[in-house]
């Protein structure tokens, strides 16, 4: 059964799979266009970190940065061998009820025009393409996505 629930990203699962996202993002992008956050800084205070498992086993990882106005989703990743199976898709959600309870009307994300399956799952979640946003360097490898929230209803 997959679990999606607040992690440390200095944990053994979740740190393997920050490392093997890192490691992805430097073959895949110019050094000056990776934008991940390290180990470090996904133990601030403005950042709420999520892993997904199922057992013991580690299979995806995301995080929310607090921002001014916005959440911005940042730390997606999923191990190779369990994509395709909605870990992506449950800590999106998982983001999303956070951003909310943090009362975040947007949320915002920056992810890389080589990365499709990514674009297409943050697309099928309601997010759309905007303008640069936050400090980020205008580049030719970044896609820019926002979604408005909104708020939650008690039935």
């Amino acid at each position: 059964m997959l679990i999606i629930e607040p992690a440390n990203p200095t944990a053994v699962g979740p740190r393997a799979l920050l490392e093997a996202s890192h490691r992805l993002m430097i073959e895949t992008f110019p050094a000056e266009d990776i934008y991940a956050l390290d180990i470090a800084e996904l133990l601030a205070d403005d950042i709420r970190f999520f892993a997904a498992r199922d057992g013991a086993e580690v299979l995806g990882t995301g995080a929310l940065a607090l921002r001014a106005g916005y959440g911005e989703v940042k730390s997606m990743f999923t191990a190779p061998g369990a994509r395709g199976r909605g870990v992506a898709a449950a800590l999106l959600r998982q983001l999303e009820d956070c951003a909310r309870a943090e009362s975040l009307p947007l949320l915002r994300l920056e992810t890389g025009e080589a990365l499709a399956s990514a674009i297409r799952l943050y697309e099928r979640h309601g997010f759309r393409r905007c303008a640069r946003f936050g400090d980020y360097a205008s580049n030719d490898t970044s896609v820019y996505m926002e979604k408005p929230l909104e708020a939650a209803q008690c039935a």
